[in-house]
């Protein structure tokens, strides 16, 4: 009888410049690429088979990795860096590639980058300088839906005439717009209903394609005196998810932030709060049954499981050294976590930045597994997935 695929989990230190292979839980290192910058904005996006595509920022390449082939890397394209988002239509197919800020303290480029992974057609357009989010809506010809911020815009342009673009990079318009608020931050897409998502602070809005044009439809209001930064789809139980962050907006006072977990069932309409404690709290993972978070405080951090139950279960988490302190911001040269699950295991994931360890945490009991430790520090916490060959991660087509 052939032997189960193993669960593997992607580290990148985006700064070191490496990208390791782990089997989980017992931490294994079974693939490395070094001299690879990965997009820690931009981040994993779940491909059909366990694979995962990424960029490089620093070579421009979109790199689609197979931990479960004969060579990690199974393809390279050449796209535009420095890359903000990156998102692919419901079949795995066809990419886009966003540009944003980078190591800059303004929005500079406006290049689009699509890519067609079964025939390896590539183009390379010019639309609006900022930090657009994306998704690629299937239903036919694909939509590439960007998101725009000040002033706030849906724009939507067909796969087809991007792909069709001469080269030079030239401009293309869209060919449709909705209008947005100008603080939209936080994009989603369900396949299933050809529904998209944005984070704004008015609520969610939505949106689904009708023909060729965008429909707008109810905002989703997210019930508390806050408002989430991340959203992403629950390919589990039909849900979107964020992390609702409320307090003063001072960065310098972000041991005061309130975080609540927001969930919204997208078929009942229905949405549960769930409070998280003060701190720092962004991202989030899915495993099988819980939802992991992990928060940030200078009197010790946490991974947060959060089951279908509501209950939350607190594990705390060994300190870093050059973490976030009081009087200084969340952001700025310490170190941070990133946290990683897979919808088909009870597998967690959780970074301990600038140690170069990985907590492998079983998400039904709370208790650490294994703690591998790397060759690189892993600096601001690096970036990490979690995959399986069969957990339907792909079934959120934008990249975490």
């Amino acid at each position: 009888m052939p032997t189960a695929a193993p669960v593997v989990l992607f580290v990148s230190d985006h700064v070191a410049g490496s990208v390791d292979v782990l089997t989980v839980p017992d931490g294994t290192v079974t693939g490395r690429l070094t001299g690879r910058h990965l997009s820690e904005h931009a981040g994993f996006l779940a491909l059909p088979g366990g694979r995962v595509a990424c960029v490089d920022d620093r070579r421009g390449e979109l790199l689609v990795l197979d931990p479960y082939g004969e060579e990690l890397v199974e393809r390279a394209v050449p796209v535009a860096v420095p890359a903000e988002h990156l998102a692919c239509d419901p079949a795995g197919r066809r990419l886009a590639v966003t540009t944003g800020l980078g190591r800059n303290t303004e929005p500079w480029s406006d290049l689009l980058t699509v890519v067609d992974l079964a025939t390896d057609e590539t183009a390379r357009v010019r639309t609006r300088v900022g930090e657009p989010g994306v998704t690629v809506l299937g239903g036919g010809d694909p939509l590439v839906v960007l998101r725009h911020r000040e002033p706030g815009a849906l724009a939507a342009h067909r796969f087809a005439d991007l792909l069709a673009a001469p080269p030079g990079c030239p401009v293309v318009p869209p060919h449709e717009f909705l209008p947005l608020p100008d603080d939209g931050h936080g994009d989603a897409h369900a396949p299933g209903s050809g529904h998209l998502f944005v984070a704004t602070g008015e609520g969610v809005h939505r949106a689904r394609r009708k023909d060729d044009t965008l429909l707008a439809e109810a905002v989703i209001p997210w019930e508390a005196p806050a408002r989430g930064w991340y959203l992403r789809l629950d390919t589990r139980r039909a849900a979107l998810w964020s992390t609702l962050r409320g307090g003063a907006p001072d960065p310098l006072r972000w041991p005061e932030w309130t975080n609540q977990a927001w969930r919204h069932d997208l078929e009942t309409g229905r949405t549960t709060l769930t409070e998280l404690g003060p701190g720092l709290v962004f991202r989030l993972a899915l495993a099988r049954s819980h939802t992991a978070f992990t928060r940030i405080h200078p009197d010790g951090d946490e991974l947060l499981l959060l089951g279908a139950d509501g209950v939350v279960r607190r594990s705390p988490l060994l300190a870093m050294d050059g973490a976030p302190r009081r009087g200084g911001t969340p952001w700025e040269g310490v170190q941070r976590r990133a946290v990683a699950a897979s919808p088909g295991s009870d597998w967690v994931a959780v970074t301990r930045g600038g140690h170069g360890e990985v907590h492998i945490v079983d998400a039904r009991t709370g208790h650490e597994a294994a703690r591998p430790r790397l060759s690189t520090p892993l600096h601001h916490g690096g970036h990490m997935a979690l995959r399986s060959r069969t957990d339907g991660a792909e079934g959120d087509p934008v990249g975490r």
